[in-house]
């Protein structure tokens, strides 16, 4: 099942729950406005190259939107729609003051040189400014962009508008990025994997994890459980998968995969198939990667009491169904990384104030809005009797839904 069917299919579940007037919910569910340009760029080699750059502006009734901009092949319409409009009940359940956005543009990072890469930026950045802001829509990095993009983007936006740093955030610490940034999303997780446990009579140390995905999210979670007792048994990335019983030592590992570019070949611990990772024997499975990784294929060999989704959508609505009857705990995406986006609203409010923050500040905030925003879904839980996924999208839709009547735009 395609992420969009997915996000629609649990919109619609969560709208039915708060017994939503069926004209809110198709307003709720149209984006504000979609945008598609056409960039063309000269090449290293003097030839010119066209791409589509694009961005989906889902919902603005709780603030400007907010979401990642990514350089990928394959960029489908349909996925994008669907992170955007995850974006919005995503910053809603974090209760940041933002709407849903994504974008992004069909290439392939990898086959262009840095010169190409800037020109492409800049060309796209041109064909959107007016439609891009520090109060209407803020982007972030994503897959295949990363600080040195939002740079770029800062850059050539201010040439219209006058220095403007907060119009995108994941920036340069020394154009006004945040810090703590670089490790949100991962401690993010921690803060929620902490929430989880403790609502459970647990708490990270003792417990054994599996984390798959050793990107920057599961890199960071994996450093920051181990700090704090936790055991990681067995991890993966896409050279391949390791695991030691008895825990991996992570920050030998994160050397390793400094040096290799991947855990494959990692000394501390055996190689094993990266495909059995998510079924691994563990206490807490955290999947840190793709969507649609956890499918009914898979569900019913899964041993975790506990998932994390630090990924996107990495699990699927059948697998769901089939964990929830196993009586498995799983914090669904919207929350359980929603670490990113709540720092990227302090890096914005750090630019707006002219006043940046000390690495501390970040990170007790972060605890605060991650720890509140737990209490909230717990407490849709209890109200719509319902599981923590429903409980994070009651709560989510329900303030996006609130804001759009208190402005009077319902139809």
């Amino acid at each position: 099942m395609n992420a969009l069917v997915a996000t629609n299919r649990n919109f619609k579940l969560a709208a039915r729950l708060l017994g939503l007037d069926s004209k809110l919910e198709k307003s709720l569910l149209i984006p504000f406005r979609e945008i598609k340009v056409e960039c063309t760029i000269p090449k290293d080699d003097g030839t010119l190259a066209s791409y589509v750059g694009f961005r989906v502006q889902h919902d603005n009734a709780r603030g400007p939107m907010k979401g990642g901009i990514r350089y990928h092949p394959e960029v489908d319409p349909d996925e994008v729609n669907a992170l955007a409009q995850l974006m919005t009940w995503k910053t809603a359940v974090a209760n940041i003051p933002y709407g849903g956005a994504k974008g992004g543009i069909g290439c392939d990072p990898s086959g262009l040189s840095i010169s190409e890469l800037e020109r492409l930026t800049r060309v796209f950045t041109q064909k959107i400014h007016d439609l891009i802001g520090v109060h209407t829509d803020v982007p972030a990095p994503d897959m295949g962009t990363g600080p040195q993009t939002m740079a770029w983007i800062l850059d050539e936006y201010s040439k219209f508008h006058g220095y403007s740093p907060a119009v995108v955030t994941g920036k340069p610490i020394d154009l006004g990025g945040s810090l703590g940034r670089d490790a949100a999303t991962g401690r993010g997780v921690l803060f929620a994997t902490e929430a989880l446990l403790k609502e459970h009579g647990k708490s990270v140390s003792g417990q054994r994890f599996v984390i798959q995905g050793f990107g920057n999210v599961g890199s960071w979670a994996a450093q920051l459980i181990s700090e704090k007792g936790g055991k990681i048994v067995a991890v993966s990335d896409i050279t391949g998968a390791i695991k030691n019983s008895n825990g991996i030592d992570i920050p030998a590992l994160l050397k390793h995969v400094k040096e290799t570019r991947g855990v494959k070949g990692f000394h501390g611990g055996n190689s094993i198939d990266p495909k059995s990772v998510l079924v691994e024997d563990c206490d807490v499975l955290i999947p840190a990667a793709l969507g649609g990784v956890i499918n009914r294929e898979n569900a019913n060999d899964i041993k975790a009491k506990f998932i994390i989704e630090a990924a996107n959508h990495p699990t699927d609505p059948e697998a769901d169904e089939i964990l929830s009857k196993k009586g498995v705990a799983i914090l669904p995406d919207i929350y359980a990384n929603s670490g990113g986006v709540t720092v990227s609203y302090f890096e914005w409010v750090q630019n707006i104030q002219g006043f940046m923050w000390d690495e501390e500040k970040v990170n007790n905030e972060l605890r605060t809005y991650m720890t509140n925003g737990f209490k909230a879904m717990k407490e849709m839980c209890r109200t719509h009797n319902c599981d923590l996924r429903m409980g994070a999208f009651t709560l989510g839709v329900n303030r996006v839904a609130r804001a759009t009547v208190l402005r009077g735009w319902e139809a």
